[in-house]
């Protein structure tokens, strides 16, 4: 018996070492670190839960692995019947296990790109990067603009400082991983990089694996499911946590290195601190689309709590700048402020910890920065109460209530430091602070507001019945215009404390009520979704003036059907054409774009052709009316709703569209990918940066016009069987519905957002983010592909010709190569067979023939892309990725599995199981069975442990699919 269980344990690992593609290069210790995780784990599995569980791990992993091989149908079921056989308690703790053993290879992989890259950096050496166009690096772009595409230093210089990515945290419910989990992870990644260090000792050595036992054991032990779902509140303070770990030390650490690669390029001067080169905005709590949850009281409560985290953090750094600033020579402007503060300061301070007796005027920086103290501890304090209480006793005299309050006694200091021939401190911590100040500003971030057109009609609609003019919902667009406009060039107020109104009208009205009453600089934009008609953004304006805005937001149509995006270059001319409108923006408009319901209502390959048309047409427009035009694209993480690697996708926007300024969405779990740690943050900012500042000085070429006439034909085609397939067969939601968990995805507590717009309702009315979240899950994909095979075949039938005018824009065409290559890395992660499996067991036998039509359209869409690609195997590009997508199969295998038949034992009431004896055991009482999992879901309405199970499998699913909705 000793003998079979050591060759058992062996086993895994011999499976991994068979499976595993060879070392993709010199560098490659992925499989190495992959292995150490895996170990580690089936250890702990062992001490845990016992040999028996173990084994069943290992039985079901090579089980997968057996299908990864041969995709032989029939292992499936195999797998299935072990599954099957479970009792609930093992159950939840094997789905619980694949999803965690997901985790760490994730981790693996994310420690073997950061090695990868520190290596590259070393050697300085970007040539043989096969990914060299997914990462940017500032340095090496500055040097590709001056040396290759012969820009003059200056002139890069320029057009650096001018340019402004702005990044947009949005509260999207695709973060399925808790915060709790995704801390532990992130100490597990620490641990595995040091362990890898040149100079390690063996204490050392010995004392990290200890931590990384730790660390794994507390992240298994910790329950993955959220057992509430999250407030808006929580969302907020969840990305803020962000701000506090990693970005905000990021920002003046990236600047750095801009500074640095402005040297290696012959500038020798910094980016001057208020130059708006990265910027922050949330939508956290500012975004009442189909939220109801996002109220009035929200808003405000966020962007206090973002103005209390703010000051706070500034006031934390602040003893540590005048113990920097001990330098006694000043310029006598700055003596002289120094002197009458000394005469006008409080004597001493108790609950300061430095610097808490007065300071002498003979350390003048120190008096500056204790006055600046100050104000920002009452800053805090008077938002702590605003928040608490509603009331503050600080007067506003005590506070800063702008950034010019607060950056004004800085730049003396400054100022002061380079007069006096001390410039190398200035450009110390203190310019750090001062870069911090002009970038995150009293607010932290600028919250946008975003609210559906329909409810300001609503609005109107009630002021002008209470004033019998009439009902302005049925007035045409010209005379609802030729009212707006009235009001807005008139004084008269519209409306008194008498109006009638409903919830969902005070709502809205009180939405603005927050607008007037917190500082101006708390807000960014409001944008109004599903708009379509000048009148759409007049409302907006006329309700900010009605409501005593005093500093009016901007507002921003977000145009994302695919009839709203032909129509959007239209809408903005007669928007342009009225006067009062154009002389309010004074040359500058923002015009959101929306990625994921486009490609809902069209499919992907239209929605991104319509997407660039547009983008053109709209930069047409602005040109014509000499309007600066900004882009704000509305991204989510996955293919399906506009996702993909940020340095192609900004490469491959069309020319003169970016100009220097580019906003963007980082959704839900993109977020972590983005922010989650200190480098990750670096590379972040460094590619936003990178590529815009490329974009601009060096655009992409525009398509000939024979490429558009053929992406016109291509696209007809794709959204017509698009279309007939999603909207117009009438069984496909019933075929939906059954053969993916969309139904059960409301139970994962993900965000505070229904998952729908309208409680009835078919595939229309469903967020674009279950409709993606379900499809990947059984890695079927099909809103991202379904429609390009369709358009392929047409148009090579047509005339052959066209096969090598495929493969030419392939090769050429940025937006095209990048079109093809995110659907050749979906299909990379597809696998139709789960997908059978799922119709088998869940769909009515009557449907059957559907599956298969659809799974026959899948392999001819994929035959075509690789054709066009000119590959003969999927990935054939890219080895690095293939090699982890490989690693990750089997795991997803065994829970895509788990999930099917987990969802057939919750659907059908006579499906019978027999149940082996219970197997895992507890390891405080090893005679006592692990079922008190169990009872941390009392409430479910299925039988004992499916639900979570069930939860369990889609939490693994998403963490191994690298992006959920």
């Amino acid at each position: 018996m000793a003998n079979r269980n050591l060759e058992k344990l062996a086993s895994i690992d011999a499976q991994l070492r068979l499976l595993v593609p060879g070392k993709v290069s010199e560098d490659d210790k992925l499989i190495e670190y992959d292995a150490l995780l895996l170990d580690k784990f089936l250890d702990i599995l062992q001490d845990l839960h016992g040999e028996d569980l173990k084994e069943t791990v290992q039985e079901c992993y090579e089980l997968s692995a057996e299908y990864e091989g041969k995709r032989d149908p029939k292992k499936l079921e195999e797998l299935g019947s072990v599954l099957t056989s479970l009792d609930p308690g093992d159950s939840i703790v094997i789905a619980k296990a694949f999803s965690h053993m997901l985790n760490l290879a994730n981790l693996a992989e994310e420690v073997q790109i950061a090695y990868r890259r520190r290596i590259k950096l070393k050697k300085g050496d970007f040539a043989d990067e096969a990914n060299a166009t997914t990462e940017s690096d500032i340095e090496e772009t500055l040097k590709k603009l001056v040396y290759k595409l012969n820009k003059s230093p200056g002139e890069v210089f320029d057009a650096l400082k001018n340019q402004t990515v702005d990044l947009v945290l949005t509260a999207h419910p695709t973060q399925s991983v808790r915060r709790s989990l995704l801390q532990k992870h992130g100490r597990i990644r620490n641990c595995l990089a040091q362990l890898y260090a040149k100079d390690i000792t063996p204490d050392d050595k010995q004392e990290l694996d200890e931590a990384l036992h730790r660390e794994i054991q507390a992240a298994f032990r910790t329950d993955e499911i959220r057992r509430t779902q999250p407030t808006p509140q929580d969302e907020m303070r969840a990305g803020m946590s962000y701000f506090h770990e990693t970005i905000w030390k990021g920002v003046p650490k990236f600047l750095r290195r801009v500074d640095t690669a402005l040297k290696n390029i012959g500038i020798n001067e910094r980016v001057p601190y208020n130059a708006p080169l990265i910027q922050f905005s949330s939508w956290m709590g500012g975004d009442r689309d189909g939220n109801p949850r996002v109220t009035p009281e929200v808003t405000r409560d966020v962007c206090l709590l973002a103005r209390m985290m703010a000051a706070n953090m500034y006031f934390s750094q602040i003893e540590d700048l005048m113990f920097e600033m001990s330098m006694w020579r000043c310029t006598d402007e700055l003596r002289v402020r120094a002197e009458e503060l000394f005469r006008t300061a409080r004597r001493d301070v108790k609950h300061y910890i430095e610097f808490w007796k007065q300071v002498p005027p003979t350390e003048p920086y120190r008096v500056i920065l204790g006055d600046v103290r100050d104000k920002l501890y009452n800053t805090r304090e008077r938002a702590r109460h605003l928040l608490a209480h509603d009331i503050s006793d600080i007067p506003e005299e005590a506070v800063y209530t702008n950034v010019e309050q607060f950056l004004e006694p800085l730049e003396l200091c400054y100022r002061s430091l380079c007069a006096c021939g001390d410039r190398v401190i200035a450009d110390g911590s203190l310019l750090d602070f001062l870069r911090q100040v002009s970038t995150f500003g009293l607010s932290l971030v600028k919250l946008d507001i975003r609210q559906e057109s329909d409810r300001h009609t609503d609005v109107l609609d009630a002021i002008t019945q209470h004033l019998e003019i009439g009902s302005y919902r049925e007035w045409s667009e010209e005379k609802r215009q030729e009212w707006l406009l009235a009001e807005l060039s008139g004084k008269r107020p519209l409306f008194g404390s008498d109006l009638p109104k409903t919830e969902e009208i005070k709502d809205v009205l009180d939405t603005f009520g927050v607008l007037a009453e917190l500082p101006a600089d708390c807000f960014g934009a409001y944008i109004i979704s599903m708009a379509t008609s000048p009148s759409d953004v007049l409302a907006v304006e006329l309700l900010q003036r009605e409501c005593h805005v005093k500093q009016p937001l901007r507002v921003v149509p977000l145009f994302e059907k695919l009839a709203d995006l032909e129509a959007a270059p239209a809408a903005m001319a007669r928007l342009f054409s009225v006067d009062w409108y154009k002389n309010r923006i004074n040359g500058k408009q923002e015009v959101m774009i929306g990625y994921s319901d486009s490609g809902k209502d069209a499919g992907r390959f239209s929605a991104a052709w319509q997407l660039y048309k547009a983008q053109e047409e709209l930069k047409n427009v602005a040109k014509e009316f000499g309007v600066k035009l900004v882009m704000f694209h509305g991204r989510g993480g996955t293919v399906g709703r506009g996702g993909g690697p940020t340095h192609l996708a900004i490469l491959s926007q069309p020319a003169e569209t970016i100009q220097g300024s580019l906003r963007v969405t980082v959704q839900g779990e993109v977020i972590e990918q983005s922010f989650g740690e200190e480098h990750l943050c670096f590379r972040t900012l460094q590619r936003f940066c990178a590529a815009t500042l490329e974009h601009g000085m060096n655009p992409p070429i525009s398509p000939r016009p024979e490429w558009r006439a053929l992406m016109d034909q291509m696209a007809v085609v794709a959204t017509e069987q698009y279309r007939s397939i999603v909207f117009q067969e009438p069984r496909f939601v019933e075929y939906f519905r059954l053969a993916t968990p969309e139904l059960e995805y409301g139970r994962m507590n993900i965000g505070s957002r229904p998952s729908k717009r309208k409680p009835s309702g078919g595939i229309e009315s469903l967020r674009a983010i279950p409709w993606i979240f379900a499809w990947t899950q059984t890695r079927f994909h099909l809103p991202v592909w379904l429609g390009f095979g369709a358009a392929f075949k047409h148009v090579i039938q047509k005339d052959s010709k066209n096969l090598q005018m495929l493969q030419e824009m392939y090769k050429t065409w940025p937006f095209f190569r990048v079109t093809i290559d995110l659907v050749e890395m979906v299909f990379a992660k597809g696998d139709p067979g789960i997908a059978a499996l799922n119709d088998k067991l869940l769909v009515s036998e009557d449907l059957w023939p559907f599956g298969e039509s659809l799974r026959a359209n899948y392999e001819e869409t994929k035959d075509y892309l690789l054709k066009i690609a000119g590959h003969k195997d999927l990935l054939e590009g890219d080895p690095y990725l293939k090699q982890r997508l490989k690693l990750r199969d089997s795991y997803i295998t065994t829970l895509n599995v788990c999930q099917a038949y987990t969802l057939k034992r919750t659907r059908d009431p006579n499906y019978h199981v027999t149940l082996r004896p219970h197997i895992s055991k507890e390891y405080a009482e090893p005679s006592k069975p692990a079922d008190e999992l169990i009872h941390l879901n009392p409430t479910s309405e299925y039988a004992p442990g499916l639900e979570d199970t069930l939860i369990l499998t889609m939490k693994g699913i998403a963490a191994g699919m690298q992006n959920t909705g």
